[in-house]
């Protein structure tokens, strides 16, 4: 039997919100729900900016607490969240790989929006050929990145990421560096989001068409069975 091919799954080292001090990190179902839908047509490597334990934001383990799958992830595999490897260790290895997911949570909206390696990385893998996707905030992770033509990856791409008015919904506006709607369109990108807050949203886009974003929470399973189509 042939080896299953990988797919990284890219989490947050930001472990603080600055301006509050509360816990912060990542999100517990935008990880869980792609993760399961993928796993088992691939080997799942997960990284981060520091590696090492990646930040749970504990706020998302109680919103979920009626969501099996979440429930049962914790308690069976907490192993992949707590040694992931370092990004850097990512670069030069796009071939290696099936594609490029960066879970949500406020946590990608301080490290990973300005980290040149992960730039390099989603550089690498999206001229490659390869599916580069991101759910919610994950898309921050997204919105800085230059091709090397020199173009903002988003410019005139369909994407989609956590809303301004959700942002607001939740009071984390006045928290954030910056808003992740306001800025995608900065960049030139063509942002779609659902009729309402908090609707489903995945959109493709893309030269090759496996540039995936998704807008929220909700969305997190979509854009799992969809990058598994890619």
């Amino acid at each position: 039997m042939s080896p299953k091919p990988k797919f990284v799954f890219v989490l947050s080292s930001q472990s603080t919100l600055p301006s509050r001090g509360t816990p912060t990190g990542w999100y517990l179902p935008e990880f869980v729900h792609p993760y399961n839908k993928l796993s088992p047509m691939f080997d799942i490597v997960v990284a981060s900016p520091a590696g090492g334990e990646a930040p749970l934001d504990p706020y998302s383990i109680e919103a979920t607490r009626e969501d099996l799958e979440c429930v049962a992830f914790l308690k069976e595999k907490s192993h992949v969240w707590k040694d992931t490897v370092k990004l850097k260790s990512l670069l030069g290895k796009a071939s290696e790989f099936a594609g490029i997911f960066y879970v949500g949570g406020h946590g990608p909206m301080f490290d990973l929006a300005n980290d040149e390696t992960s730039h390099a990385v989603v550089r690498e893998f999206y001229e490659c050929g390869k599916v580069v996707s991101a759910v919610c905030h994950g898309p921050a992770a997204l919105v800085n990145v230059k091709l090397s033509d020199g173009n903002y990856l988003v410019t005139g791409q369909k994407v989609t990421g956590l809303s301004d008015a959700e942002e607001e919904i939740m009071q984390f506006t006045s928290d954030m560096p910056f808003l992740l709607e306001t800025e995608l369109r900065k960049n030139g990108g063509m942002y779609e989001k659902a009729e309402s807050p908090f609707g489903v949203k995945v959109i493709t886009s893309g030269w090759n068409s496996k540039l995936v974003t998704g807008q929220n929470p909700p969305s997190a399973a979509v854009i799992g069975e969809i990058a598994r189509a890619s």
